[in-house]
């Protein structure tokens, strides 16, 4: 195929909500790339596992932080901090996060955001 697709965030394919945050996600065939953005307050455990019922993200990760400061801890107690800049891969392991401070936290997905806040079969 030779054709050039062009998409933008601002008109996803798909957003998929939930308290305190949104996924808008972009679809290439196969290829699915997501933008996260979490308003200060948020936490997966609180605002994402009841939907999809669990008690800890198990979604690997592959991503960039655009914006704010998240923190990820693992059920292992490895803690990481994700600052703006910070190109991170999370294993698919139990994990949870949460914005920290007061500035709402964007990050772009490019493994993982098919799967993420959708319940699991």
């Amino acid at each position: 195929m030779t054709e050039v697709i062009l998409k933008a965030f601002d008109a996803p394919d798909e957003t998929r909500f939930f308290e305190k945050g949104r996924l808008d996600l972009v679809h290439f065939g196969s290829q699915t790339i997501g933008r996260a953005s979490y308003q200060p307050g948020w936490k997966w455990s609180l605002h994402v596992g009841p939907l999809v019922g669990a008690a800890r993200c198990e979604v690997e990760h592959v991503g960039m932080v655009v914006s704010g400061i998240a923190t990820v801890v693992f059920a292992d107690g490895r803690v990481i901090e994700l600052k703006p800049g910070t190109l991170f891969h999370v294993p698919a392991v139990p994990h949870d996060s949460w914005v920290v401070g007061d500035e709402p936290y964007v990050s772009l997905h490019f493994l993982g955001a098919g799967d993420y806040a959708r319940k699991q079969a």
